[in-house]
Order: structure tokens, then sequence, then C-alpha cells
């Protein structure tokens, strides 16, 4: 089960009871925060700890690149007017050759599925998958037809706290706390900016944006 399932099936809950039908009307429904508890989970943490010094690394790696970059184009303006033609086009060559090499490094880290994203889904989806089965838990012991995940695409204006099982979630992950429902440390992925090549058109990083704080919420312990 995953949040493809659950958004999907909020969406379904939603329209039925906008149209009325008796059937969804019956059903016991609630709604659980997901980010809310990974952030309460020492193991997503530590990944996206992990995440950060990463892409700290790789960027480092791409600011040396564009400083050695930087270096060719200062090194040529200076000298070509002392060059020969043979001399320029292979100094021209070794500059193109740079900032291609950048682009392609660029692309390969933080590009679509490059290399972050793809250490994301490694670090962080088998923490995921503990959360979400936590939640089908709740909801065969809860009886619940239909959980909403709060912080999915599906805005929710409106929310009645007897309808959170949060805290269950957090109590069959072991988590629960006399603080309930206080966030928990964040550890977000920054934000990496990759280098800008001379020519202007080096692509920018493919990078998620660091997820929300979700605001606390009071408590509340149903039969």
């Amino acid at each position: 089960m995953n949040q493809l399932v659950f958004r999907v099936a909020s969406v379904l809950a939603l329209l039925l009871v906008m149209v009325g039908a008796p059937a969804a009307q019956a059903q016991k429904f609630g709604y659980v925060d997901s980010e809310f508890i990974l952030e309460k989970m020492p193991a997503y943490r530590q990944a996206q700890q992990e995440l950060n010094t990463l892409a700290a690394n790789w960027q480092r790696d791409l600011e040396t690149q564009k400083a050695e970059l930087d270096k060719l184009h200062r090194n040529y303006q200076a000298e070509e007017v002392v060059l020969t033609e043979a001399t320029k086009k292979k100094r021209q060559d070794e500059i193109l050759a740079k900032e291609l090499e950048i682009k392609t490094n660029t692309n390969k880290i933080f590009g679509f599925e490059g290399q972050l994203f793809r250490k994301r889904q490694e670090l962080t989806k088998p923490v995921q998958d503990v959360v979400f089965e936590a939640i089908e838990k709740v909801a065969k012991k809860k009886q619940l037809a239909i959980v909403f995940d709060k912080a999915g695409d599906l805005t929710m204006l409106y929310t009645n706290p007897v309808h959170d099982y949060t805290e269950f979630v957090l109590e069959e992950l072991g988590l629960a706390s006399p603080e309930a429902n206080q966030p928990g440390p964040k550890g977000p992925v920054k934000t990496v900016t990759p280098p800008v090549t001379p020519a202007g058109d080096a692509p920018t990083a493919d990078d998620e944006p660091a997820p929300r704080r979700p605001a606390a919420r009071p408590a509340v312990r149903k039969k």
C-alpha cells in the first residue's frame, strides 16, 4: 500500500460522499498525517541526514568543476592574442568539453531520476512502507473503510480531530509518547542549486522541496 493508493481512494470516497451515495455515507473513515508520522521515525531522520550529506558532497564536486571551467576561460582570454589558430581551436574545444562535462554530471546527479532521486527512493521507501503497513493495521483494527492522508495532494479544508488516527499509527509503530502529536525533529533534504556554466544553459537541480512542518494537533483518544 502506498500514497498513490491512499490518494486515489480518498478522491473516490470524496466523490461518493458529494453525490450522497448511501453506501459511502454508511462507511467509517479516518485520516492520518503521513509526513508527521515519518518525522517521528529515527530511521527517516537518519535517511534525510544522509541525503543532505550526499547532496552537499555532490554539490562541492560540481563547484570544483565550475572553478576549473572558469580558470580555462580566464587563461584563454588572457592569452588569446598570442595563440596560434590551432592552439585557439584546441583551447576552445577544452572549454566546450568542460561545459558539457558539467552539464552531464549535473543531470546525472540532480536530474530527473538522477543519483539523488534514486538514493532518496532507496533510503526512504523502506521507512514509508513500514508506516503504510502500520496504517493498514490500524485501519483494520478500527474497522475503517477509507483512510485519508492529510499530507497528500487531497486538500482537506476542515478536519474533525475525532477522525484523526495519527496517534494510533504512532502507537502501532511503538512511537507513542506523553507529548502526543507534537512534531518531531526534522531533517529535510536541502535544496541544491547546481553551478551554472558561462553558456547559461546548465540544467537546474531537480530536487524536491523540503517537506512542510505540520502544525501540532491536540491528542484525541478514540474508543
